[in-house]
């Protein structure tokens, strides 16, 4: 239960001095947060600048390694996932630097976005955009003038123009980061000639490094991306494009109203999108699902700006969590909390679906995909390929490289392999599980009809039996016993094959046509009338020497995936719905996306940890210094309050799985085990340290942060006084260090960690330091 009362009732004025006394004794003792592991020598900085704006304690692999290229002015090429983080890649060094950075961004709402959310933690950014007036684009040309802002967003029309390129000289600029850089490449799935121009701040700032991002990008892009910008021995970063967060479904488009709506209803609450091929799609479903009790907005380029905006103003502050779209929704919505991403068509390249899909889960936590796959797409996207490249010009190279994309997703689509292992080997990179427990194929979501061969002979030979002169929709009239002027005026009513499949949907046997065509089963002619034909392996199953398989969706309903099983373990759902409120009213007052105040990741972290104390808090992921400040007893007097209400624990932060579940551990349901309090976690480190166990894996077995648990070693190294501290520090750091010390006459930290070019952490200049003093020799 609650220990403290006193605590519980700190409000925000207690937080600022709290935290404020805290940080100011942390800065005297070590200048910030220690880093953790030594990757480069600025990385110390890295680290601090990372928890103190974002409250992070670590950083990805690939995220480091663009940081530390920036930092060393080398050009860089960074592929990292949607979710993957590489917006820290290019918001990090110039905060260290103290420089102004430009970065190119394609849509002004992405750029507004991202400048709301650093300014909730504190980072100083701005955009320039078409949208500003005089006294607004004044300010910020001031502001820039006197060094105040980190980054500065522009979109790629406006950085090459004469006015932008003299403001960026006179700031002596010495890194752009281009976002969105697949947009350079032909072959791209998203070509924009403008992104071409951007070669020209090689021309133009000769001086400068250049850095290229985007998510998804296959090794001929990449080259191409590099070549367009004439990038200089980039480092090229590529992470990894799995997204195991994610659970992805590919099936067979049978009823889109029925599914979407049934897919919809498993998202209650959360936010979902749903994209159309076409506008009058769009809108037709968003009716649908309207019509079925769930609020839902159509988007799309045809509507009212002001409309558009509208939606998309709703969306990101949670007032609408449905959104039924063409791919003109989405690249300028930062929404991280989308739990659903539903296709009702088929994407016209795996880059679109890569990225379409990869809006769900931006926050690392579970997230659905569903694609309704139907071969009738393949041909409504090959259609609109031709007579979109009428007017390009070289329509056989445009026709060519978008006929090779659309093909690529076709054959995962169509074929039944591990949607993780096919997305990311199709990236060119290789996937060891061999289940991934998180597809539909891998779930066994799909099965197979009954009487398969059978099906497909009734098909094939109703085509037979019409002497191949109609398309799909007159053969499925006939096979399912219609009575249309077009069966009657050829007589088809009286063929054998009229009305055999009957007992099954209409749309259903549709399905089972497009599948057997899919399969290389069935030809469909070119043109604007499309007739089916036999061929040599439609002749093969008619005369029964081939067996055919086709599937459905499961009937009852999709697998539970692991992903979903531990994703909200030991979160009380209660406690999150009400941070949730208490998120979206905050985010309202301020005028800020709802996901920009906290993510959902903080919100179930702050659910299952439940802490009352500001020291709790601290350890929160997304807890940075700012926020701590701005909310940090606001959270708290809601959680104490909700906690007391429930009869809840409180300050979890060692606490074992429970029978509660995702009743988040009550009481009454289960046995609690309460957490360690520090004198014990401190005495166990001791125990842990004279065995000569790490840093990690004492930080692990008692559950405290890594900065924690070094401060535990140095006392352990203070009182317990061993002769030699190897396990911790190697025998060469450790003379460098006491080198560096003889030299001073007040060993402080901060002096030496710049004594030392950064190249040795706080944490373990700290724990020198205290064998030092110890009296070693």
């Amino acid at each position: 239960m609650i220990d403290n009362k006193n605590e519980c009732r700190m409000g925000d004025d207690a937080a600022i001095g709290w935290y404020n006394d805290r940080m100011s004794r942390m800065n005297s003792q070590v200048g910030a947060v220690g880093p953790t592991e030594t990757r480069s020598s600025a990385e110390g900085k890295v680290l601090e600048t990372v928890h103190r704006y974002w409250g992070f304690e670590t950083l990805r692999p690939q995220q480091a390694e663009a940081i530390d290229a920036a930092l060393a002015g080398r050009d860089s090429l960074v592929v990292l996932p949607t979710g993957g983080g590489k917006s820290l890649c290019y918001q990090v060094p110039p905060a260290i630097s103290g420089e102004t950075d430009i970065v190119i961004s394609p849509l002004i709402s992405l750029m507004k976005d991202q400048v709301d959310g650093l300014g909730e933690v504190g980072y100083p950014a701005a955009a320039l955009y078409s949208g500003l007036d005089d006294e607004q684009r004044g300010k910020i040309e001031q502001g820039l003038v006197r060094g105040e802002y980190r980054l500065l967003f522009v979109a790629p029309e406006r950085a090459v123009t004469p006015w932008f390129l003299n403001i960026a000289k006179r700031l002596n600029v010495r890194r752009f980061a281009i976002d969105e850089a697949h947009c350079i490449s032909h072959w791209g799935h998203d070509f924009r000639p403008e992104y071409r121009q951007m070669a020209k701040l090689r021309e133009q700032f000769p001086q400068a490094s250049l850095h290229a991002f985007t998510a998804t990008a296959t090794p001929r892009v990449r080259d191409d991306v590099a070549r367009q910008l004439n990038l200089r021995d980039p480092a090229v970063v590529v992470g990894s494009f799995d997204r195991p967060n994610l659970v992805y479904r590919v099936i067979p488009q049978v009823d889109v109203s029925e599914q979407t709506v049934e897919i919809v209803r498993r998202h209650r609450n959360e936010a979902v999108i749903v994209y159309c091929i076409t506008r009058k799609d769009s809108e037709k479903v968003a009716a649908v699902l309207n019509a079925n009790g769930i609020q839902a907005a159509a988007y799309h380029a045809g509507l009212d700006p002001a409309v558009r905006h509208q939606v998309q103003d709703m969306f990101a502050a949670e007032q609408l969590n449905v959104v039924v779209a063409t791919v003109a929704f989405g690249m300028g919505i930062d929404r991280s909390n989308v739990r659903c991403v539903l296709h009702t068509g088929m994407p016209k390249s795996i880059e679109h679906y890569q990225q379409e899909s990869g809006r769900a889960g931006r926050d690392g936590l579970e997230a659905e995909c569903v694609l309704l796959y139907s071969f009738a797409d393949v041909m409504r996207w090959d259609s609109l390929i031709h007579k979109s490249a009428a007017n390009a010009e070289n329509p056989g190279e445009v026709i060519e490289a978008q006929a090779y994309l659309l093909k690529q997703l076709q054959r995962i689509c169509s074929s039944p392999i591990c949607r993780h292992r096919a997305l990311t080997e199709y990236f060119g990179q290789t996937y060891e599980r061999e289940n991934c427990g998180a597809c539909d194929v891998c779930l066994a979501d799909v099965e197979g009809m009954e009487d398969g061969t059978i099906n497909a002979q009734k098909i094939l030979s109703c085509v037979a039996r019409t002497e191949e002169r109609f398309g799909v929709g007159h053969i499925v009239d006939v096979l399912t016993g219609a009575d249309t002027e077009m069966i009657r005026k050829c007589g088809h009513d009286e063929l054998s094959t009229y009305a055999l499949l009957k007992a099954a949907p209409k749309k259903q046997v549709q399905s089972m046509v497009y599948q057997l065509v899919d399969q290389g089963l069935l030809e469909r002619t070119a043109g604007d009338r499309p007739i089916l034909k036999l061929n040599d392996a439609a002749w093969q199953v008619l005369r029964g020497e081939r067996e055919v398989k086709l599937v459905k969706p499961k009937e009852t309903g999709p697998s539970k995936s692991q992903v979903d099983t531990d994703a909200w373990e030991r979160v009380d759902r209660g406690l999150f719905e009400r941070l949730r409120e208490w998120r979206r009213d905050l985010a309202r007052e301020r005028g800020v996306p709802a996901y920009v105040v906290l993510d959902d990741v903080s919100l179930r972290s702050l659910a299952r940890v439940r802490p009352t104390r500001l020291e709790s808090l601290q350890q929160v992921r997304g807890m940075g210094e700012k926020r701590m400040v701005d909310f940090g007893g606001s959270l708290i007097e809601l959680i104490c309050g909700y906690c007391t209400e429930q009869k809840l624990t409180t300050d979890v932060l060692n606490h074992p799985q429970n029978s509660g579940g995702a009743d988040g551990g009550r009481e009454q349901n289960s046995k609690y085990i309460k957490p360690k309090t520090a004198s014990a976690a401190k005495s166990e480190a001791f125990e842990l340290f004279r065995k000569g166990w790490s840093v990690d894996d004492v930080k692990h077995k008692i559950n405290r942060a890594r900065s924690t648990t070094f401060g535990y070693l140095a006392e352990f190294i203070v009182e317990e006084k061993p002769a030699r501290i190897d396990p911790w520090v190697s025998d060469e750091v450790y003379r460098q260090v006491a080198a560096a010390a003889e030299t001073q006459e007040e060993r402080r930290l901060t002096p030496l960690f710049e004594r030392l070019d950064g190249r040795v952490p706080y944490d373990v200049i700290r724990l020198v330091l205290a064998h030092l003093e110890a009296g070693a020799e």
